[in-house]
């Protein structure tokens, strides 16, 4: 099945267009230097391009993995009702925020059927299970909800996260070169927090999923006239760099 193309919606004013792909590339260089400006643009950013999909404003939204809050407020702005689940007790207690839960992502803490938009930001790829946290997401979206899942693919140009381009030859390698240049291990430890995830995965789980329907699969941060690079295996794998599975609940 080819991946499906929707219309971005008039009424949230996002395009994925150049211009906007720029503006993001200029927030990911400071994200170590100012870490407020990066992930308030990437979370505004992702609420205007959820917001082509499912209408916010009076929504549920489910957010896991997001502990820093940025997306909360965002989700807010927009007129969710939104609620996080995270399991690092540290991101969370840096702002204690209303609706917040610590769970596993495998192993979430909400009944069936409970929310209308799941939403998850470049968190499989930090998870030793992520088809079971996927899983996770759709479990707890309603019928006609949406669930909104994307992540960071190993062979990538960020798979390593701190530690690229040298994860390419080798999780472990890049590891050690990262805390003999830096110092102190990286924050993403490879085996532990950190994890191998191809696009085709994702693409094949979305697909081979009875209980939705793949509304449509692209590159996160890419122009859209740039989305045909996941229609060419292994080359996706290296262009992707971030995937997005929009999926609808049946």
């Amino acid at each position: 099945m080819p991946e499906a193309i929707a219309s971005p919606s008039a009424a949230t004013g996002w395009r994925a267009d150049l211009s906007r792909t720029l503006r993001l590339y200029r927030a990911f260089r400071v994200e170590q230097t100012d870490p407020d400006r990066f992930y308030t643009t990437l979370a505004e950013d992702s609420v205007g391009q959820v917001g082509t999909y499912a209408d916010p404003r009076g929504a549920t939204v489910l957010d896991v993995g997001g502990g820093l809050g940025y997306f909360a407020d965002a989700f807010r702005a927009a007129g969710a009702t939104y609620y996080l689940i995270d399991s690092d007790p540290t991101e969370l207690s840096r702002r204690k925020l209303p609706g917040t839960v610590q769970g596993s992502g495998m192993a979430l803490p909400i009944g069936d059927g409970k929310v209308d938009i799941c939403f998850s930001s470049n968190v499989l790829e930090h998870v030793h299970d992520p088809w079971l946290m996927a899983d996770e997401l759709i479990r707890v979206t309603r019928p006609g909800g949406t669930i909104f899942l994307s992540y960071t693919g190993w062979w990538g140009p960020h798979g390593g996260h701190e530690t690229a381009p040298w994860h390419l030859l080798g999780g472990d390698y890049a590891a050690r070169r990262y805390e003999r240049r830096q110092g102190r291990p990286p924050k993403n430890r490879y085996g532990v927090s950190l994890f191998r995830i191809t696009v085709a995965e994702g693409l094949r789980w979305a697909r081979d999923r009875a209980d939705v329907e793949l509304v449509e699969a692209f590159p996160r941060y890419h122009p859209r006239w740039a989305y045909g690079v996941l229609a060419v295996p292994g080359v996706r794998e290296v262009a992707t760099w971030n995937l997005v599975l929009v999926l609808r609940r049946r």
